[in-house]
């Protein structure tokens, strides 16, 4: 009885221990519309995606479906989003479904991913159902506008989720690209090019197998060390996606994922993770239990 007791308290400890290294917090924001996209933008503000909302704050529907857009907030002393507004998007872009996006550390150019369009679709025969990413700049009085497909895009692979390096000279991703030494491992992997001093871009290079697994992975995302976040429903996990993280080695290399604890993990998807203050504190989008409705975002601190 002494033995089993003592095992009792020792799991006890592990899982108190574990549970209070972070506390998280579901957000005021959240209704019963999904919230996710998570993006920085320098340290005081954030981007995410949800429903394009009507007057009456009901979500307005293309072909009788929600349509998606940008959100911009600002972060409040105690984690709240404050100032929540939609970007302003040029309407004659006809961008019906903004899923991710980011914004260049300059301000001048946002990655969004979307689908093609009656007025951009490629020749040929593609898939309608996949995703690519564009890059656009602001008008003053017109919004984001003359949106651009990234040139290494093939339209019959989906690619989605840019995140930007520090530096802004490499842009992260995933996609499904298939065939040679950087093809897709899983249903969907990290990759990166570099950008350009001409704003042209490399070829695509899948991140390898210490980061990709034979699952999916999504919604990539580097802290100011290159640190890298990103979610995962590959085996071993909580349940559902989880969120996991690479750092790099002294080669410049990323090393083997590490998946996070509870509670920023959860039995149900968690995705959508940024850090702020070194990584003490951030927020991550969830459908774990108790929420309330489909992807709620929480604010976590380090206690």
């Amino acid at each position: 009885m002494k033995i089993l007791y003592f095992l009792v308290l020792i799991v006890a400890f592990t899982g108190f221990s574990q549970t209070q290294k972070y506390s998280v917090t579901n957000l005021d924001l959240n209704t019963e519309y999904p919230h996710f996209g998570l993006m920085k933008i320098g340290q005081d503000k954030l981007l995410l995606t949800s429903y394009k909302l009507d007057k009456k704050g009901r979500p307005k529907k293309v072909q009788g479906m929600p349509v998606l857009t940008i959100y911009q907030g600002a972060i409040s002393n105690k984690g709240n989003l404050t100032n929540l507004v939609p970007l302003l998007f040029n309407e004659e872009q006809y961008l019906v479904n903004i899923t991710s996006a980011t914004i260049s550390s300059n301000g001048k150019k946002l990655y969004i991913t979307t689908r093609y369009h009656y007025k951009n679709k490629p020749k040929g025969n593609f898939n309608m159902e996949n995703f690519h990413i564009e890059v656009g700049q602001y008008k003053e009085g017109v919004g984001w506008t003359n949106f651009k497909v990234l040139p290494f895009c093939i339209p019959k692979y989906s690619y989605a989720h840019p995140a930007l390096s520090k530096d802004g000279k490499t842009l992260y991703f995933i996609a499904n690209i298939k065939g040679g030494r950087d093809t897709t491992r899983g249903g969907s992997d990290i990759f990166k090019v570099d950008i350009l001093d001409d704003d042209s871009y490399s070829e695509p290079k899948n991140l390898g197998s210490k980061v990709n697994s034979y699952s999916r992975e999504m919604f990539p995302f580097l802290d100011e060390n290159s640190t890298l976040y990103f979610a995962s429903n590959r085996p071993g996990g909580f349940g559902g996606y989880d969120i996991y993280k690479s750092d790099l080695d002294k080669d410049g290399n990323y090393m083997k994922a590490e998946k996070l604890p509870k509670p920023l993990n959860s039995i149900k998807d968690d995705f959508s993770l940024i850090t702020f203050d070194g990584g003490n504190s951030g927020y991550l989008s969830s459908k774990r239990p108790k929420g309330k409705g489909d992807d709620d975002i929480y604010y976590f601190k380090k206690n």
